[in-house]
Order: C-alpha cells, then structure tokens, then sequence
C-alpha cells in the first residue's frame, strides 16, 4: 500500500481542524527537519512518506487536534529571536510578552552594572530575552531569575545553559527568598480569573502559571506590594497583566506609591503591561 504524499498528509490533516502552518510545522518535525524548512516542503509536494514519518505525523496531529499547544508537541517556540525548549513543566511564551521585554530593555538604557529581576520565569524567557539583548549590546548586567516551580527552574536553566546565558535563579514564592535591590523588576505572573470561561482552551498549560484568585489580580497586588523593599530609588516594577486589568493595576501601583504610572500596548493595541517607578 502506497504512503500519502506531503500534500496528501496536510490535507489529512486539514480535515483534523488544523491550520495549515500547524499541519507544514508538524510533518518538518516528523521528517526531522528544521521549522524554517517549509520551503522543502513545497519543492518535494509529491514525496512520499514513510510508513515511520506518515504514523508519526498523524500522532502528532491527533496531540494538536486535542488542543495541545504546538510548541509542547516540537518541543520549542522562539521569543525575541531565541528559540526555548518548552514542555508541559511550562507556559508557552507568547509574543505579547516581547512588549514587556522592550519595556524592559528601554528602562535600562543606564550605565554601569544592572540589577535585574524577572518573576516567575517559567521558561526563562523574559530574564533570557534580556540576558542576552544585553550581553550583545556590551552591557554588563547581574540578572535573577525566580519562580516558585522546580520543575520550572529546571527547564530554565537548560534554557540558559544551552544558549550560553548567565543567570542566577533562585526558587521562591515571589520575593520571599530574595535579597537585594534592583534597577528593575520584571514580571508576567499569573493573571487570569479563576473562574474566567477561557481557561478551557489553556488545559494542557500549568494552572498554577495562569490563576490569580477571583479577579486575577492576587498575585500582581502581593508583588505591588512587596517590591519596593527589592528596588533600588529609582527602579522600576513591570507587570504583564490582563487586557481589561490595565486600570485596575495602575491603581495599585498609584496607591502604593509608584511615580510615573504608566501602561505599554502589545501587538494588538492592548494595554498589556504597566509599571511605575520607585521613588519613596
């Protein structure tokens, strides 16, 4: 019995529900090929697959159809031009993120040696994406990562291990076994609604990494709270938050006595990340 050709195989696939870059990213995985190799794909439309590759393919379409997020299944996603290896241990990095990376990187344009924090690091890619923006621009920077989940930790440090970036992560629940102060304190925490209908569509993702309480502030009010004994005068705190929670966080960061409250937008025009800057 003959194997499906490439196109035969993402028509196959097609007919799961997949979206068809999904469906081309896949098959380079089962063939072993690197995701910029779409183009092979295309130039070898009519090749067939291997009983081994045509099975594998399906697996990993069927994992797809189910609503596991790509990147679980090829195993990394690239943020801000690094490619992470991500797993289940881990959120999946998501572009709007890279706003609060620029954000970040703008405040620290200072010179001497910078103080950075970034908590809940997950996959390290925020203290990573910075890490190494810095290390290319001649910067020297001592950078901190925290998160609370060993597992976490783990898949960071291979992160940084295997990109060649130098990091000090500390496990902890936020800033509880923290010491010093920084120049800034970056964070995308948990920030969804417990009871938020959208959860549904994140299940293969830690929940622990995604929840906040009842409003989905529990976690950004604590680290408001907490960060100005970790920020040297004149640090910043960012926050990633929700896109209705921009309002609310610029209250919190107001109320404890942050100057020059402020939000940023992502990608799509959302006030996605706020912050301020400590000076008591």
């Amino acid at each position: 019995m003959n194997q499906p050709t490439c196109t035969q195989a993402l028509a196959a696939a097609q007919t799961l529900g997949l979206e068809r870059l999904d469906a081309q990213l896949l098959l380079l995985h089962a063939l072993g090929k690197p995701a910029s190799a779409r183009a092979w794909l295309l130039a070898h439309d009519t090749d067939e697959l291997t009983l081994e590759v045509a099975q594998a393919f399906r697996a990993l379409c069927i994992r797809r159809a189910s609503g596991e997020p790509l990147a679980y299944i090829v195993g990394s996603k690239e943020f801000f031009g690094l490619a992470l290896q991500v797993d289940g241990r881990v959120l999946v990095p998501r572009p709007d993120t890279e706003t609060l990376v620029d954000w970040s990187l703008e405040r620290l344009q200072l010179s001497g040696l910078l103080q950075v924090l970034d908590l809940g690091t997950g996959s390290g890619a925020i203290a990573l994406a910075i890490a190494h923006s810095l290390q290319a621009a001649g910067r020297p920077a001592q950078i901190t990562a925290v998160d609370s989940s060993t597992d976490a930790l783990d898949v960071a440090r291979d992160n940084a291990a295997r990109l060649g970036l130098t990091v000090d992560f500390i496990e902890s629940g936020w800033l509880k076994q923290v010491t010093g102060r920084f120049d800034l304190i970056a964070s995308n925490p948990p920030y969804i609604a417990s009871a938020d209908p959208h959860l549904a569509a994140l299940a293969h993702e830690p929940l622990q990494a995604l929840t906040a309480g009842a409003d989905g502030l529990d976690d950004i009010r604590q680290i408001i709270k907490e960060a100005p004994s970790h920020l040297l005068l004149g640090g910043w705190l960012l926050l990633e938050h929700g896109y209705d929670q921009a309002d609310r966080v610029r209250n919190l960061l107001t109320q404890r006595g942050f100057s020059q409250v402020q939000s940023r937008l992502d990608l799509a025009g959302i006030e996605r990340c706020s912050g301020g800057q400590w000076h008591p």
